[in-house]
C-alpha cells in the first residue's frame, strides 16, 4: 500500500498559467537567435520584416490579443493557450510514418541477475514470461496509483510541477485518420486488460480483477503462458494477419485503411479492445545481439516493424532472453513522464511472487480476430516493405561514456546540461566545419498543462567558443572565457524557455491565429522569409532525460541531414544515442560518435588541468 501526504493532483490549483510572452521580448530574442545563422546583410534584411510584424498596433498585437482570448477559452478546460495547439501542430497533423519519426524508445537495464542464455529463436522462455509479469505488475500498479492519486506530485526547488500528463499515459492510443489524427484517452483508466502481441497475434489479456486489483504474479504468468500456447499450437497458415504492421504506414494511408476496417464489426471490436487497453506488451520470440548498437534497435522499431502496435501510448517489449524496453507514441505525453514509471518498476525488480492458486474469475486471454480482404492483405505486405526500407535507412548508435559524469562537471562549476550542449556544438563544428540550428527541449511543467519549449543552443557565444577552441593562436584563458560566456548564454536561454519565454512556441501561436488574408499581407513577411523556417531546421535535435540510471533511450533525426541525440547524465557516466539517416552521404552516426567521445575527453582534460586548479 502506498501513501503520500499530498495527492497526485493536489498542486494543480497552485500552478501558474503558461505565460504568453511579451511581443518586444520575443522580437528581441528571435533577432538574436538568428545572428549566428545569417550574414550581416541577411540579418539586416530580415530584421526589417521582424520590426514590421512587431511594430506597435501592428499585426502582432492583433494576433497577441487573439492568443489572450484563446487562453481564456482553454482555461475553462484546465488547459493553456498552447496545449491543444501544440498537440495538433507538432503531432496530430504530422503525416509521414510516426513509428520511427515520432515515437521514442527506451531500453531497460538488464535484470539484477542478468539475462538468460539466448533461447532458441521462435520460442518464448520462462524467464521472459517471469520478467514480463513483473513489468505488467509494476506498470498496472502505477496506473492504479494514478487513479487513486497515490503518486507523489513532482516538486523542484522552484516549486511544484504539473502532473496533468499522467492522465494521458494509460488507456491511450493515437487514432489514425486522413489529414489529422486524434488521441483516444481515458482517465481514470478503468480498463482491466492489456494488449499482448506474440508472433504478430494480438490478444486482449485481463490483468486486473473485478475489484480493481492487479492479478498476482503467478496468475499473470499463467495468462502470458496461455497466449503463447494458443499461438504456438496454431498452424502458421491459420494465424491472423500481422495487422500491427499497418501502424508503421503513412498516416493518411493507415487512416483510410482504419476507417475501412471499422466498417466491419469484428475489426471494430478488435480496434476498440486495443485502443482501450491499459498498455501493450510485445513478447518477441527472439533475442537481439547483446551488443548495444544492435540490441537497442529492437526497442526502436522491432524486426521489420512486426509484433508491435506503434499507435499505443506505451508498449513494453520483452525479448526471449529477458532484455526489455518501452516504445512510446509521443503525442499525448513527453518521454520524461513515463520514465518515472520505468524507474519505479525497475528499482523494485524482481517483484515478490504472491501465489494465489485458488484465484477465480480470470478471463482467458482472447485472440483478436480480423476480417481482412485481399486488398488489405496487400496493404499489410506493402506496409512491411515500406517499414523495412525506413528501418534500413536509419543509422543509430549508442555511446556509454564512463570516464566522468555530473559529479565531475559540477566540480568544475559547470551545469551538466550546458556542458553537454557545448560538447555537441564543438563536436558538430569539428565534424562538419559549420554551425547549425540546434534544438534542445526545455520543460515548462512548472505551469498548468505545460509541456516543452525550445532552447536554441546555437548562439553567438557558442559560435565564438567553438571557433576559438581548436585555434592554437588563441590563449587558453581566452578559450575558457569564451566557454564561460557560451555556457552563460545557454543557461539564460534555458531559464527563459523553462519560464515560458522562448520564441518558437510564441511565434507558432501568433502564426496560427492569422487569417488567410493576414498571412498573405506584407505585415506577415516574417513568416515567408526563409530564415523563419531555416532557423527551425534542426540539424541537431537534442533532449536530456537524465540521470539514466535505470534505462536509456532515443529518437530519430528530424531532418534528412541531421542528427538526433538523446542523452542522460548520471553521476559517473553519460549515456546517449545518436541517430541519422543512411541515405544522406554527409552524415554518419558512428563518425559523429567518435568525435563526441574525443570532445568529451578534451573537455575533461581541460577541466582537470585548467578549471579545477583555479
Amino acid at each position: 500500500m502506498y501513501s503520500t501526504a499530498l495527492k497526485t493532483f493536489s498542486n494543480q490549483g497552485k500552478l501558474p498559467r503558461l505565460p504568453i510572452p511579451e511581443l518586444d521580448l520575443t522580437a528581441a530574442r528571435y533577432k538574436r537567435s538568428l545572428l549566428p545563422l545569417l550574414s550581416a546583410a541577411e540579418h539586416a534584411e530580415v530584421t526589417k520584416k521582424i520590426d514590421k510584424f512587431f511594430k506597435p498596433n501592428g499585426l502582432a498585437e492583433v494576433l497577441q490579443n487573439r492568443l489572450y482570448d484563446l487562453d481564456k477559452q482553454e482555461a475553462v478546460l484546465g488547459l493553456n493557450w498552447l496545449d491543444r495547439l501544440w498537440l495538433r501542430k507538432a503531432y496530430l497533423e504530422y503525416r509521414i510514418p510516426t513509428f520511427i519519426n515520432v515515437n521514442w524508445w527506451n531500453q531497460f537495464r538488464d535484470p539484477p541477475n542478468g539475462l538468460v542464455e539466448t533461447t532458441k529463436e521462435g520460442k518464448a522462455s520462462d524467464f521472459q514470461i517471469k520478467r514480463s509479469a513483473d513489468i505488467i505488475k509494476g506498470v498496472v500498479d502505477y496506473s492504479n496509483r494514478i487513479n487513486n492519486e497515490e503518486i507523489p506530485p513532482d516538486m523542484t526547488r522552484s516549486g511544484p510541477l504539473c502532473m496533468h500528463q499522467l492522465k494521458g499515459m494509460f488507456g491511450t492510443t493515437r487514432i489514425a485518420d486522413p489529414y489529422i489524427d486524434t488521441v483516444s484517452s481515458q482517465w481514470p483508466c478503468l480498463a482491466k486488460h492489456i494488449t499482448v502481441i506474440y508472433k504478430d497475434q494480438i490478444f486482449s489479456v485481463q490483468v486486473i480483477n473485478s475489484i480493481g486489483q492487479s492479478l498476482p504474479l503467478n496468475v499473470l504468468e499463467s495468462q502470458l503462458q496461455s497466449v503463447i500456447n494458443q499461438v504456438d499450437k496454431t498452424p502458421l497458415e491459420q494465424r491472423q494477419p500481422p495487422v500491427g504492421l499497418l501502424t508503421t504506414e503513412h498516416r493518411d494511408t493507415w487512416g483510410s485503411i482504419r476507417q475501412q476496417l471499422q466498417k466491419v464489426r469484428t475489426n471494430a471490436k478488435a480496434l476498440e479492445e486495443i485502443d482501450r487497453s491499459i498498455f501493450t506488451l510485445c513478447l518477441d520470440d527472439y533475442s537481439s545481439p547483446i551488443e548495444l548498437d544492435s540490441s537497442h534497435r529492437n526497442i526502436f522499431h522491432g524486426r521489420k516493424g512486426r509484433n508491435r502496435w506503434f499507435d499505443k501510448c506505451l508498449q513494453f517489449i520483452v525479448e526471449n532472453n529477458g532484455r526489455a524496453g518501452v516504445n512510446g507514441e509521443h503525442s499525448p505525453i513527453d518521454a520524461v513522464v513515463p520514465l518515472r514509471v520505468v524507474e519505479d518498476v525497475l528499482e523494485r525488480e524482481p517483484f515478490k511472487d504472491i501465489k494465489i492458486n485458488s484465484f477465480v474469475n480470470v478471463e482467458e486471454p482472447r485472440l483478436l480476430t480480423w476480417d481482412i480482404t485481399n486488398n488489405l492483405n496487400g496493404s499489410i505486405r506493402n506496409a512491411e516493405k515500406n517499414a523495412t526500407a525506413l528501418i534500413e535507412n536509419l543509422d543509430s548508435v549508442l555511446l556509454h561514456y564512463g570516464n566522468y559524469g555530473s559529479d565531475f562537471m559540477k566540480k568544475a562549476k559547470i551545469s551538466p546540461d550546458s556542458w553537454m550542449q557545448m560538447i555537441y556544438q564543438l563536436a558538430y563544428y569539428r565534424h562538419t566545419g559549420t554551425h547549425c540550428p540546434t534544438y534542445e527541449s526545455a520543460s515548462t511543467r512548472k505551469f498548468i498543462a505545460g509541456r516543452t519549449e525550445t532552447v536554441r543552443s546555437c548562439t553567438l557565444e557558442s559560435v565564438a567558443f567553438v571557433q576559438a577552441w581548436d585555434n592554437k593562436d588563441v590563449k587558453m584563458k581566452d578559450k575558457l572565457r569564451l566557454l564561460k560566456e557560451a555556457i552563460a548564454s545557454h543557461s539564460e536561454y534555458m531559464k527563459a524557455a523553462s519560464n515560458g519565454h522562448g520564441v518558437d512556441r510564441h511565434l507558432l501561436g501568433l502564426r496560427s491565429q492569422m487569417t488567410e488574408d493576414e498571412a498573405a499581407s506584407n505585415a506577415a513577411t516574417i513568416f515567408k522569409d526563409s530564415s523563419y523556417w531555416d532557423s527551425q531546421y534542426w540539424k541537431l535535435s537534442t533532449s536530456n532525460t537524465s540521470p539514466g540510471d535505470y534505462s536509456w533511450g532515443g529518437f530519430a533525426a528530424v531532418v534528412p541531414e541531421g542528427y538526433g541525440i538523446n542523452y542522460a547524465i548520471g553521476k559517473e557516466r553519460v549515456r546517449m544515442s545518436i541517430s541519422s539517416w543512411n541515405n544522406y552521404e554527409g552524415t554518419s552516426s558512428e563518425a559523429f560518435r567518435k568525435i563526441i567521445t574525443t570532445t568529451l575527453e578534451d573537455f575533461g582534460e581541460v577541466a582537470e588541468r585548467e578549471i579545477m586548479t583555479e
